[in-house]
């Protein structure tokens, strides 16, 4: 019965670490944009520094190609989070609304995942089937 009662605690301990991440806004961060077409083929790779921040109802994008900055910002209007270890192995899918600093807007569904080792951000866009956009993370963690 006792050991019963500890693998119970250990698990909530365990399940309360991965639920606060999922509470916590958090930093994405990318040296690399890949764009891939509608079958996940490689189109192009551009070197820029991309910074995602979000958390359950707001985001931020900042890229930096070539020393300009182009800067989004949004609503997020569905969050899924599922993280066994927290920014090491899980999965984040949100719907989200971008606007650019134009007033251009579109919808972006965002999948953060987890695995191998390995942190990405795959972008898709119904009004864009065929312009995928793939990020890797060097950093992934809470932003303050």
């Amino acid at each position: 019965m006792r050991s019963i009662l500890i693998a119970l605690v250990l698990l909530a301990a365990g399940s309360t670490a991965c639920l606060a991440q999922c509470d916590k806004k958090v930093s994405f961060t990318s040296s690399k944009t890949q764009h891939l077409d509608e079958n996940s083929t490689l189109k192009q790779e551009n070197d820029e520094t991309t910074v995602i921040e979000f958390n359950k109802t707001d985001i931020t994008v900042t890229i930096n190609h070539d020393g300009q900055d182009q800067k989004m910002t949004g609503t997020v209007k569905s969050y899924a989070c599922d993280w066994s270890v927290p920014y090491k192995t899980g999965k984040t899918t949100a719907t989200v609304s971008l606007k650019r600093d134009d007033g251009d807007a579109m919808d972006f569904t965002l999948t953060v995942e987890g695995k191998g080792g390995k942190i990405t951000l795959l972008a898709e866009s119904k009004e864009h089937p065929d312009d995928k956009i793939k990020l890797e993370a060097v950093k992934f963690e809470e932003k303050n």
